[in-house]
């Protein structure tokens, strides 16, 4: 009776089972600490990135729907009256062809031939040093040395270009004057600079990948070409899709390119009839030409979604090939969908 007794009065005197512990401020500090520090780490990134990024977008929508001049400053309230007038406008809509054209034929040979020069360095060259050293120089030059030696190349009257193509019979070409080969001609000025810099990105990413699927497809007999489609492109998937977004930003925003291809034009504002504007060029051409930053405001904007719209899509598709996760023909699913009811068929039969 005594013991009973004293487990009642220690049972009575003991805290609620539903009662929380109290915790010392020393440990609550700590947990707050422990939560907190991340987001202090981080916030230096976010507050230069609201200074220098985000305040300047949002000013430039702020700028878009007003009247605003270079000198004079900002006028009256338009809405979307710059929008409707570039839209009208069909020197941006030329702008807009050939920063596409120029884009295409430096994006796409730009990545291919990237993906071959990491696989090959990735193949265990001898000096792998001095290979990805050698790829990576021509990303160390300026882009303005780069435009003026390769405006010296395809120099019309007296370029290395012509006098190769005299070496073969081939007439001289007007690099600068014909629309097609200017895009051509500023395209390989953005292969030789960028190419490099992506196959090391696109190198990093393949010498992650384990040997041992390399080996074992080896032995189940794939050969290399089958080990790069079916291994290396999925593995480094990731890395993929970063370097076309990148890609398809930076071939987009194009301006150093054109604007020095051809400086005897007058203003150098993308060629004598502008076949080589890009919309970069021709946005520079608004704001420090004409003056009109509303305009040159609106054009960014447009820009800024195209870049968003066409990484989006690239995206997309590039996820779908390297996943292979194309849709399959209707015979395919037709086959597929037979060969599921006969496994059924025959699984009920064995069950039986």
């Amino acid at each position: 009776m005594t013991l009973t007794a004293e487990r009642r009065d220690t049972a009575s005197d003991a805290p609620p089972a539903d009662a929380a512990p109290r915790r010392p401020w020393r440990n609550r500090l700590s947990r707050f600490d422990q939560n907190a520090s991340p987001y202090f780490y981080i916030s230096p990134f976010f507050l230069l990135f609201g200074l220098v990024g985000l305040f300047p977008l949002l000013y430039t929508v702020w700028v878009a729907v007003h009247e605003w001049d270079l000198l004079k400053g900002q006028g009256e309230f338009v809405g979307t009256g710059n929008f409707v007038e570039i839209l009208g406008d069909p020197m941006f809509w030329n702008s807009i062809g050939n920063t596409l054209s120029i884009f295409l034929l430096s994006a796409i040979p730009q990545l291919a031939v990237a993906l071959v020069i990491a696989y090959l360095l990735d193949r265990g060259l001898r000096a792998p040093t001095f290979w990805r050293m050698s790829v990576l120089i021509p990303f160390v030059v300026t882009p303005v040395a780069v435009a003026i030696i390769f405006s010296s190349i395809f120099n019309e009257a007296d370029g290395l270009a012509n006098n190769l193509l005299n070496l073969v019979g081939i007439a001289d070409q007007e690099w600068k004057h014909n629309t097609a080969l200017s895009h051509l001609a500023i395209a390989v000025m953005v292969n030789f600079r960028w190419t490099g810099y992506n196959a090391l990105i696109l190198l990093a990413a393949m010498q992650a990948v384990p040997r041992d699927l390399y080996e074992s497809a080896a032995l189940d007999g794939a050969g290399p070409a089958r080990r790069f489609f079916s291994i290396t492109i999925p593995t480094i998937r990731p890395t993929l899709i970063f370097v076309i977004i990148t890609a398809t930003i930076g071939g987009l925003q194009i301006f150093a390119e054109p604007r020095l291809f051809d400086v005897s034009t007058a203003g150098g504002i993308g060629g004598s009839d502008r076949q080589f504007q890009t919309t970069v060029l021709f946005l520079w051409e608004l704001a420090f030409f004409r003056r009109d930053l509303g305009e040159a405001s609106a054009v960014a904007i447009l820009l800024f979604l195209l870049i968003v719209g066409i990484g989006v899509i690239n995206f997309l598709i590039s996820r779908r090939i390297s996943t292979g996760d194309a849709p399959k023909s209707r015979a395919a699913r037709r086959r597929a969908r037979t060969t599921t009811a006969s496994s059924t068929i025959t699984t009920e039969e064995d069950a039986r």
